[in-house]
């Protein structure tokens, strides 16, 4: 029988307004997604939502038959950060998704998720943070699809202390988290100190694109992200994502035609539709950069191979 490839949302990574997001995970509750990851992991100044807000829309979320992750803070760079960081680490009602060393100090002894951003490039690694509680791994956008089938193989995977096998979840659509800084880039490019930065990212609802000198989309300016320009998708990928053992795969969010992306990846990957004509579906939408898949073929991230 085959098996269900499993839809996971990831966390917003853009400053939405209040509205902007409450409407947007109404959205994503009438849609085939089976998990959403919520929370701020970009900017501490984005408070639209709070965490009591975040576990409310968990809370609607969960009531709709989803799955919830919390995703924690990407960069920790206050107290307040760390308050947070805790309360998120104290509740225990729905799972929690590291993004840097500070959390998984936290969580150890309890199931979690291992974001992309925390740093894993082999298997002993991979083992160590297993031997945590982290229960499921996002690889690291970089790796190609064989790497990642190397670290975690499907004949042999990784476990953790209770004997679960570790399920991979490859980062599969949406502009790819490349950086994080200190500095928030969207108020240096409008001449603003970050702590007056007047929320400008509000202006840039799938982020700041930067171009090359010769007018090529390069990168996206997030706040304190950096992001690629072009939206990495492995809608075509399903047979070296089978052959890998990947059992999710996580689409970022972006400001338009969003719900018609989870439905393509859908049809796709559980639904019997080919690829190509998900592909023609993508192209056809109003999406916010040109597709690429080099990082999962072992090419530069900026291209796109049929």
């Amino acid at each position: 029988m085959h098996q269900r490839m499993a839809l996971t949302i990831g966390p917003l990574q853009y400053h939405w307004s209040r509205n902007d997001v409450t409407a947007f995970y109404a959205s994503m509750a009438d849609s085939a997604a089976d998990c959403l990851v919520l929370g701020e992991v970009v900017c501490a100044r984005r408070r639209e939502l709070k965490l009591a807000d975040w576990l409310a829309l968990a809370g609607q979320l969960r009531q709709a038959g989803k799955e919830v992750v919390l995703a924690t803070q990407t960069l920790i760079e206050s107290e307040a950060d760390l308050r947070l960081l805790r309360s998120q680490a104290e509740q225990h009602e729905f799972l929690v998704e590291a993004n840097d060393a500070s959390a998984l100090q936290l969580l150890q002894g309890r199931p979690f998720v291992l974001s992309p951003h925390i740093n894993i490039y082999n298997q002993s690694a991979l083992q160590q943070h297993a031997a945590l509680g982290a229960t499921r791994w996002v690889p690291p956008l970089e790796l190609d699809l064989a790497t990642v089938a190397l670290i975690n193989p499907p004949s042999a995977p990784v476990c953790n202390p209770q004997g679960q096998a570790l399920e991979t979840e490859v980062f599969a659509f949406g502009r790819m988290p490349l950086a994080f800084s200190a500095r928030c880039f969207t108020a240096r490019h409008h001449h603003l100190n970050k702590d007056d930065c007047q929320y400008r990212c509000l202006d840039d609802p799938d982020g700041l694109v930067l171009r090359s000198t010769e007018d090529q989309d390069f990168l996206v300016l997030n706040g304190t992200q950096t992001q690629s320009a072009g939206i990495h998708c492995l809608l075509g990928q399903a047979p070296a994502l089978s052959a890998a053992g990947v059992q999710r795969l996580r689409l970022s969010p972006c400001s338009s035609s969003f719900a018609e992306v989870v439905y393509q990846f859908e049809q796709v990957f559980n639904q019997g539709q080919d690829a190509e004509s998900g592909l023609e579906a993508l192209r056809a939408l109003h999406l916010p950069g040109a597709l690429v898949n080099g990082y999962a073929l072992d090419q530069a991230g900026m291209v796109w191979q049929d």
